[in-house]
């Protein structure tokens, strides 16, 4: 593996429909509490799988960025009020977009955003990540990437 970046984020991913059935992942950055495991946590519950909680080592491969869990971390998820909790995980899966936790309510009508890491330039959007919609949400901008809406890039 390449030099990896260690980041404070969470990253998760589902398979994709179609002949590739590969994974699409969604780094979920934001402030302590701000939600990233709880929502980390629904969408775990909704089929996807956790690659990271807390911290991710972030690599660039060719144009696409790729994420896994440092060893220590692997397969383990903070729930608050549980403490550090087992689940299954993916070992690595390629990160297609980023979501950024909010505890505001997001503009309703946002201009494209993007952020940059290990310099793979991915899609942002804003969710609060508290909301029960999030999950919904974050599936909505996932996909919503290059269909011809705000997060078609």
């Amino acid at each position: 593996m390449p030099t990896a970046e260690l980041i404070h984020a969470n990253a998760v991913a589902v398979r994709t429909p179609g002949p590739d059935g590969g994974w699409r992942g969604v780094l979920l950055a934001g402030a302590s509490g701000s939600g990233k495991s709880d929502l980390s946590l629904r969408l775990i519950q909704a089929g996807w799988r956790l690659v990271a909680d807390d911290y991710v080592q972030v690599w660039r491969s060719g144009a696409d960025l790729y994420a896994r869990t440092p060893d220590t971390l692997a397969g383990r998820i903070e729930v608050r009020g549980l403490g550090i909790l087992g689940t299954s995980h993916l070992d690595v899966a390629r990160m297609v977009l980023v979501v950024r936790c909010v505890d505001r309510p997001p503009e309703r009508l946002p201009e494209p955003a993007f952020e940059t890491f290990a310099g793979v330039r991915l899609p942002m959007a804003e969710i609060e990540a508290l909301q029960p919609s999030a999950p919904a949400r974050l599936a909505a901008a996932l996909r919503s990437l290059g269909q011809g809406g705000p997060l078609a890039y």
